[in-house]
């Protein structure tokens, strides 16, 4: 392990933040001089990442706002420290945010004030101008200025609130974060210089529904926390309630750097033991950079880099495979061929998934984890529960038939042409197209090659019998809504409409899991998907480094668990 360094800055625009020169003295698990450098593509612009949800944003995020817990493999991991949620209430449905003694970094407490900030946030009080969603975020709930639901009842003693919901909600655990700080908010907002006056001035207006001061707030909100182009990041914009803060921002056209320091005053369960963590760009051969110039990086598994990463793992270094939040399928168009679901199902029984993914993965066919499932990630709890009982196995997974026979049992004629579209410029999707060619071949099934150098405007386009396609793993009843909702357009299901709307409003994880598993039981009986298999991301960390660990998914799914990172003696 080389000794503690500084990445040089590049030559651009360096963001100074006079944080650090007047910080307390940092905590005592803190080893002076560490340092470890990651591979970033990320981009920090916002440091509000609820009102400007992007990757960049999110993976800071992660490590300077403390919260009440994560998701982790589909299930929420509280973390004590921060606080605590409870259910008080079960008609009407009322949880009680009840946070232990966390501060923001400058010494002000977070309470009641952050909490109804956020709470108010997340329940759509603070739109864009142009109503739409920040960088792609699901506008679904925000709330219309005189449909807003009502204010929580605060506990300013406890830095507690109450939320009372119109109906129970399975995302109740998550529905209240603190992106900001309430003082920071109030006092830009207001013109206020005392902080706790700034906060209390945050609580009327939103108790009040003051359309007023809500306008100010929000423009505070959405346009205040931007940090793109700054020359200088005010000191105010970067107070932070999570193990780091940052310390520097630097941006050039090879990408944005962000350097990260410990925070002095964090009260967390596990606090940082590393003095400085760099997010640099990873330049055009990061492999070739770990042990010299970065510690950390993270890549998706294609064959050109598959010698490079077997020789580090030979010498040592950690690499670790988990997945990027989304899988692999062969997805059917119940029409024209497939109106029928006997013959999706006679299709999908001569197309083995393994024979698919391990003709896509190719040297990397180890990396990608089979899948039963469209709603749930292999790993995670749910997903036992949904492989079991969903049918499957027995619905689509192998079979003792003759698929010829099953195809002309289907009213198919031999060598019925079949139009599949994939994505030419991936390497999975192509290798996958060529297995699943040959599989069906031998069904007496007649696959055409309509594969596309521009895949999104040929899937739009249509015209096409089947496609093989990389699509995200849902996480909320919403996006489950989205793509498996009568709405969605894909295969209409009253019945599973239903189901998605009972899962939306359940409360207890084990019965989430048994609809999750009949939702999948329905999808599975229309046979109009065949999962094939996790995406894998590869996470390569050098020697001398300990802690750090991939997560599984798309938000921040290595920065979420800095404070664990450690450079060894």
């Amino acid at each position: 392990m080389r000794g503690a360094r500084r990445i040089a800055a590049p030559t651009a625009v360096l963001l100074a933040v006079g944080l650090v020169a007047c910080a307390p003295t940092l905590p005592e698990s803190v080893v002076p001089g560490t340092e470890i450098t990651v591979a970033w593509s990320g981009e920090l612009t916002s440091m509000n990442a609820a009102a400007a949800p992007s990757p960049g944003n999110v993976d800071v995020a992660e490590t300077i706002r403390g919260d009440f817990g994560d998701m982790i493999d589909g299930e929420f991991v509280p973390d004590q420290g921060f606080g605590s949620i409870s259910i008080v209430a079960d008609d009407p449905f009322t949880v009680r945010y009840d946070l232990a003694e966390p501060v923001w970094s400058d010494g002000i407490p977070l309470d009641a004030a952050d909490l109804m900030l956020g709470w108010a946030g997340a329940s759509g009080f603070f739109p864009k101008e142009d109503g739409a969603a920040a960088d792609g975020a699901d506008a679904e709930g925000a709330a219309e200025p005189d449909a807003a639901p009502d204010a929580p009842v605060l506990d300013e003693f406890a830095r507690a609130i109450e939320v009372t919901f119109e109906a129970p909600t399975i995302g109740w655990q998550q529905a209240v974060t603190v992106p900001v700080p309430a003082h920071v908010v109030g006092e830009r907002a207001f013109g206020i210089d005392d902080p706790m006056e700034a906060k209390q001035a945050v609580i009327r207006a939103v108790q009040e529904a003051d359309e007023a001061a809500l306008e100010k707030i929000a423009q505070v909100w959405n346009e205040d926390f931007e940090v793109s182009g700054a020359k200088k990041i005010p000191a105010d914009l970067l107070l932070s309630s999570g193990p780091f803060l940052v310390d520097e921002v630097s941006g050039a056209e090879e990408g944005q750097s962000v350097s990260l320091v410990p925070n002095a005053a964090y009260r967390g369960v596990a606090t940082a033991n590393v003095a400085r963590i760099e997010l640099v760009p990873p330049g055009a051969e990061p492999l070739s950079a770990l042990g010299e110039t970065l510690d950390v990086v993270q890549v998706a598994p294609v064959t050109a880099n598959r010698e490079a990463i077997r020789e580090l793992e030979r010498k040592d270094l950690l690499v670790e495979t988990t997945h990027d939040g989304t899988l692999w399928a062969l997805l059917l168009r119940p029409s024209g061929v497939f109106t029928q679901t006997q013959a999706r199902t006679a299709f999908m029984h001569a197309a083995p998934p393994t024979a698919l993914s391990e003709r896509g993965a190719g040297v990397w066919s180890t990396a990608y984890t089979g899948t039963t499932s469209m709603i749930s990630a292999p790993g995670s709890r749910a997903y036992d529960i949904v492989n079991e009982d969903s049918g499957f196995t027995g619905t689509l997974g192998t079979t003792d038939d003759e698929p010829a026979l099953e195809r002309e049992a289907a009213g198919i004629a031999d060598g019925a042409r079949v139009c599949v579209l994939y994505d030419r410029g991936s390497e999975f999707a192509a290798g996958a197209f060529a297995g699943l060619k040959e599989a069906v071949a031998e069904a007496g099934w007649s696959v055409a090659d309509c594969g596309s150098d521009d895949f999104g405007a040929a899937l739009a386009s249509g015209g096409w019998d089947a496609v093989i396609q990389r699509t995200p793993i849902p996480q909320t009843p919403a996006q489950i809504a989205e793509r498996w909702g009568s709405a969605g357009s894909w295969h209409a299901d009253a019945d599973r409409d239903a189901l998605i709307v009972q899962l939306a409003q359940t409360t207890d994880v084990y019965e989430a899991r048994d609809l999750l598993a009949r939702i999948e039981a329905s999808i599975v009986r229309a046979a109009v998907a065949l999962p094939i298999a996790v995406n894998p991301r590869v996470t390569i960390v050098d020697r001398g480094v300990s802690g750090v660990a991939g997560r599984s998914g798309a938000a921040a799914p290595l920065t979420y668990g800095v404070a664990q990172w450690v450079v060894e003696p």
